[in-house]
Formats: structure tokens, sequence, C-alpha cells
């Protein structure tokens, strides 16, 4: 006799119900009903990816993806308070004030009135001492969140989600088409879609590397179609929502070659100069150095190669020599692009997402800060390369949450070592199937 297979449709029941716990019930400091719940999430994610291969069940997972995150549009963000950020700088940008002129502390110290900029609102930032860092596309959002619902920090999220969940189906189209294009199994979109990291953290905490991500997918796929205007406005406007693409820019040439890079990149210059026209001011230019400065020599928080410096310094020199190592790290990356972008002998649209996959990795793995998000990038990079390390990272990085549940906050660095120990022991591994690191294997529908 037969056994009846599991109608993997069934799980969708369980999904809904762990989003609405994880996006609605848990606060940032209930480590064991998030990381329990998240565990389950992702479990059932991997399992239903292995079991899915049907182009009908993969359709129908992609649906439920998008059900998930239309249900987050009205939640609070409750992992994360940047929220109030989003908030403070849109409600300076609609009364005229330009938000990279000052720190929030400035407003509450001369007794500023602005509407809506008030002490409660103050209370509520995580850094209400340093300069706003958002560039101009998430600026633009958070105006018009706010334009909409002055007064109503609900309805200027579920407008500032509403932008997050419209990118988000961006990405899941540009996807599709761009794994098409290439010949990449049509599944491998649910790595991404149903991935609970880029669920929760995405649509449900308000990121905009969702933006970035959607801009960077059409900009990649417009340049695979040799539509090299509608690549560069792409590009331009995931720079100006986040700027970390402009690591991918190196990878670009040889590909475009001298000519079509001038071309491409004078477009991308001017188009991404024009969106941060309007935020430019005297102060614009120092503040936004400063607060560059601030995150690469004075933040912290789950780094790997960077915590092994930072404990060498201690043992060489006892103090934490982060106002140097940090910028030092940034120009090792810097290097790092450069060598791979003169070294990479395929020069072809397919590795290219191998090569911007080595970059980021390399940028987060000397980072100083990694928070669970950051890991989104290399997750949809991964969809196009024989590489998986990214979706066990996103299944451990989690356990950093466990750092809010202490009465005072303690970064657990036992949870740290083993989170980088699994997810490098398996880049090992993954790394050592292939001949070469910069070669990778061709994938067959």
């Amino acid at each position: 006799m037969k056994k009846k297979k599991i109608d993997l449709r069934l799980l969708t029941i369980p999904l809904i119900v762990l989003t609405i716990g994880l996006g609605f019930f848990v606060e940032q400091s209930d480590f064991v009903p998030i990381i329990s719940q998240f565990g389950i999430f992702f479990f059932l994610y991997i399992f239903i990816f292995k079991y899915t291969n049907k182009k009908n069940k993969i359709i129908f997972f992609v649906g439920v993806s998008v059900l998930l995150r239309l249900i987050l549009l009205f939640a609070i963000p409750n992992l994360s308070d940047d929220v109030y950020r989003f908030i403070w700088d849109g409600r300076l940008l609609i009364n005229g004030h330009n938000p990279f002129d000052y720190s929030p502390i400035y407003y509450i110290e001369n007794n500023i009135s602005i509407p809506g900029i008030n002490e409660a609102l103050y209370t509520k930032l995580n850094s209400p001492k340093y300069f706003t860092i958002y560039p101009p596309i998430a600026q633009s959002v958070f105006a018009f969140a706010c334009w909409l619902f002055p007064n109503s920090i609900f309805g200027s999220v579920v407008v500032m989600k509403t932008f997050l969940f419209l990118s988000e189906l961006g990405s899941l189209l540009f996807i599709k088409k761009l794994l098409h294009r290439f010949q990449l199994p049509e599944k491998n979109i649910l790595l991404y879609a149903l991935n609970p990291l880029i669920i929760i953290e995405l649509c449900g905490n308000l990121h905009f590397e969702a933006v970035m991500i959607c801009f960077l997918l059409a900009g990649v796929f417009f340049l695979v179609e040799s539509k090299l205007i509608f690549s560069a406005f792409s590009i331009a406007l995931s720079i100006a929502s986040k700027l970390l693409p402009l690591m991918f820019l190196p990878f670009f040439i040889k590909r475009l070659g001298l000519k079509k890079s001038i071309q491409y990149f004078s477009i991308v210059g001017i188009v991404t100069v024009l969106l941060f026209i309007p935020l430019l001011s005297g102060e614009f230019f120092n503040n936004f150095r400063t607060s560059l400065d601030l995150y690469f020599q004075k933040f912290e928080f789950n780094a790997s190669i960077y915590y092994t410096i930072r404990w060498v310094g201690y043992q060489m020199v006892g103090f934490n020599w982060i106002q140097s190592a940090g910028p030092t790290l940034g120009v090792i990356v810097l290097l790092g692009i450069v060598a791979i972008t003169f070294l990479e002998k395929n020069i072809n649209w397919k590795d290219l997402f191998g090569k911007m996959l080595f970059a980021i990795c390399l940028y987060i793995s000397l980072a100083t800060v990694v928070h669970p998000w950051y890991v989104s990038l290399p997750i949809v990079l991964s969809l196009f390369t024989r590489y998986r390390f990214p979706i066990l990272w996103s299944g451990l990085i989690f356990l950093t949450y466990i750092n809010y549940s202490y009465e005072t906050y303690s970064e657990n660095l036992w949870v740290v070592g083993i989170e980088y120990v699994l997810v490098y022991s398996f880049l090992f591994y993954e790394m050592t199937k292939t001949h070469s690191f910069f070669q990778l294997k061709n994938q067959s529908k």
C-alpha cells in the first residue's frame, strides 16, 4: 500500500499563525517566544523548499509568501525601533526642515516647536544624539507617509510598509525573470519568498533593504537585457535607497567595456546626484560623514572578524581599538573588491552574482555591526549561485535577539561564536565543492 503524501499546502495555516505571532505578539526582549516561533518557521520553510518541485506548487507558495507580507502591513515594528527615526525624519521634512542639519537632541534641548516633533517621539529614538543616515529614497518615503498621516504613527507605518510591500512584489518579479534568463531552477524563488528573516525583518520590521534589493535586481535585469538607461536609473535608485550597491559597480566595467561603462556610470552618477540634491545643505556632507564615522568607529553588534581583531587589540594594547580598526577594515573591503575585479576571468552576467555575493559577504564579515536584516542581500544574491550558506546564516542570526532579553543589554558572545563557526564552516564546505571560488558551476534547470 502506498503511503499518502502530505499536502504541503496545509502548512499555510501554521505559516500564517507564526507570522502573526512574530509580527504582532512578541517584543524585542521576548527571546524564547521569538526564537521558538522563528525556529519552527525556518524548519517549515526548508521543508517546503525541499519538497516543492511542481510549478503549480511553487506558484502557490509564492502566493502564500505575498499573503504573509500583506498580513504584516498592519503590524507596528516590534523587533526594531528604527521606525521612530523614520517618523522623526519624515515629520521634519514635511515641516520644511532638513533631517541632516541637526541631530534630534538639538530640537529638544533648544525647545524648537515643530508639529509632531516632541518629547514623546524623542524618547522612542535609539540614537537621538546622532545625525540621520538614511538616503533620499528612504527619506522621500518617510516624508510621504508623514504627509498623509502627520499625527498618526500607525498610519505612517502602514504607508511605509505598503511601499516596502510593493518593493517586495517587484523583487519577486525580477527574481523570477532572472532565474528564467539564466535557466536556473524556478523553485529558487522560494528561498527568498518564504524566508522568515526576509518576511519578518523587511516587511515586518520595516527595513529599507527591501527597496534597495528591488531596484538592484531591476538594474541587473535591465543590464543583462542590454537596456542600459533603464538599468542605470534602477541602480541609482538602489544606491539612493541604501548605499551598499556602490560596491558592485566595479564588476560592471569588464562586462560593459570602457566606452559603455563611461556612459553607464555617467547616468548612474547624474541620477544619484539629482536624487540627493533636495537634501543637500551646508551641513549635509559634514553631518553625513560624521554619521558614517560613528558607524565604523563606535557601534558594535554581532561582528565576526572584527571581534577577533578587537580581542587581539585588548591583549596587545589593553583597550578597544575600534577607532582605527573600523576604518581600516573598510579599506580592506575596498581593496578586496578591486582585487576581485582585476582577477576575475569569467566575464559573463551569470557569474556577476557570485562576485556580488563575495563582495557583500566580505563587507559584512569585516563590519563592526551586523544586524539580522543585513543578511537579506546575501540571501537574494545566493539564489543565482550554487552557494547556500546565506540561507543557514539567516536561520542562525536570529539567535542574536538573546542580547535584548537581559535586564541590561549585553551581547552574548557564545551565540556570536556559534553563529559564525557554523556559517564559515558551511561556506568552507561549499567552496571545496568547486575547483575555484571565482568560477561557479552551472546549475541545470
